[in-house]
């Protein structure tokens, strides 16, 4: 099938070659580097680094498996609208393997992260006795490895056979990938719970909520489509996809966004009111702590700049087709679940502040850091092939596609 005239602007960006070669990796590994001799060698301390840290990996790995997720519905739904946008998604799906690399501090510090992970805190602690056949240093580390097994397996088969296609314009490779999506989906469902559950859940290991991998879903994807506005804007103001992606297409992502503001919000509310009328001391605590001092003022903030702010501007139609004005929403959308994953793993009561909000140097460290490796990874993979699937046999149909609503 031959490709549609008119798009001259799809190209590969330039810089398809070894990451390595990537200024901006070096600077993120100088960053995060310097960073971790600060807290050993300094006064900083190596377990406010790792807190850091730990939200700066969280963050960008939550951005990966949304596009993920994005990748594995587009084939499952057999989406023609969205063919355009799906190799974006392709290719930030694919710094996977780049958030399996840094998940390896972690590993080296989770005795100062977890307390399950310390034996003389477990000696004392019955209830992490009794969770410790799962919560236990070598089994984390297994299930991580398969948890990145299938992450990375699953992008890297949608993203070669999508380049494949790109060659040979062969259609059986778009049936081969609706037929995977479907196995893909309950993998990606399974691990990503099952990730939320041992990457923060497991923070407070008294805790526990039996809907929290949904709520860290439901937060990935959202800040997974703020994050493809953004890119696709900022690709068209530098000269990519301007006839490919319409203002259609962005007015649906505008779309998604929002669905999932609301979502998230719904679920959130779910998990506070649940563990608000049963009233169980073993559940309750980990609200109570999100609720005292300053923590307070950061959970109202959350209720307001996660769900009320971003549903009433992202409500309008006309907010969704300005550019500039869905480029702010988005942005906006991005900073909440950043709020909302430092809310999530500092108040510990390992770390306790006194309900003071603990904010750190290290935090913008390494969430520059991570920034900049995962642009880095990202843009070597956009520079090795066309930004959009050349000879998709719905590529027709995405270019012609327009909102009736």
């Amino acid at each position: 099938m031959g490709a549609p005239e008119g798009l001259e602007e799809r190209r590969a960006l330039d810089g398809g070659g070894s990451v390595l070669s990537s200024p901006a990796m070096w600077v993120g590994v100088t960053l995060l580097g310097g960073g971790g001799a600060a807290a050993i060698f300094g006064n900083g301390g190596s377990q406010r680094f790792l807190q850091s840290y730990l939200l700066a990996f969280t963050f960008f790995l939550s951005l990966a498996l949304g596009a993920l997720f994005f990748v594995l519905i587009s084939h499952l739904t057999r989406s023609g609208w969205s063919v355009t946008l799906r190799r974006l998604a392709e290719d930030l799906a694919s710094t996977l393997w780049l958030a399996a690399l840094l998940f390896v501090p972690i590993v080296l510090g989770i005795d100062e992260l977890y307390e399950w992970a310390r034996e003389d805190v477990v000696a004392h602690d019955a209830v992490l006795q009794g969770k410790a056949a799962y919560l236990n240093t070598n089994f984390f580390i297994i299930r991580w490895i398969f948890y990145f097994a299938v992450w990375v397996s699953l992008a890297e088969y949608f993203s070669r056979l999508s380049g494949k296609q790109d060659e040979t314009g062969d259609p059986e490779l778009t049936l081969r990938m609706e037929r995977a999506s479907a196995p893909g989906m309950l993998l990606f469902a399974v691990t990503i719970t099952f990730a939320s559950f041992d990457l923060l859940m497991s923070l407070d290991a008294h805790w526990f909520s039996t809907i929290f991998g949904v709520y860290f879903f439901s937060g990935s994807t959202v800040s997974f489509f703020a994050l493809l506005a953004v890119v696709v804007l900022f690709m068209q103001r530098i000269g990519f996809v301007r006839h490919s992606v319409t203002v259609e297409h962005l007015h649906d992502v505008g779309k998604l966004t929002f669905a999932f503001v609301v979502f998230w919000a719904y679920i959130a509310f779910s998990q506070y009111m649940l563990i608000w009328y049963g009233n169980l001391p073993e559940e309750t605590g980990w609200y109570e702590r999100r609720q005292e001092g300053d923590w307070t003022w950061a959970s109202l903030g959350l209720l307001a700049g996660h769900f009320l702010i971003p549903f009433l501007f992202l409500m309008s139609r006309h907010v969704k087709r300005r550019r500039g004005m869905l480029a702010a929403g988005a942005t906006w959308v991005l900073l909440m679940h950043v709020l909302d994953l430092y809310w999530i793993i500092m108040p510990q009561k390992q770390f306790d502040t006194a309900g003071r909000i603990p904010l750190h140097g290290f935090d913008v460290l390494c969430l520059a850091g991570f920034a900049l490796l995962f642009i880095a990874a990202a843009k070597q993979t956009m520079g090795r092939r066309s930004l959009i699937p050349e000879r998709d046999p719905r590529l027709a149909e995405a270019m012609a596609f327009e909102n009736e609503g």
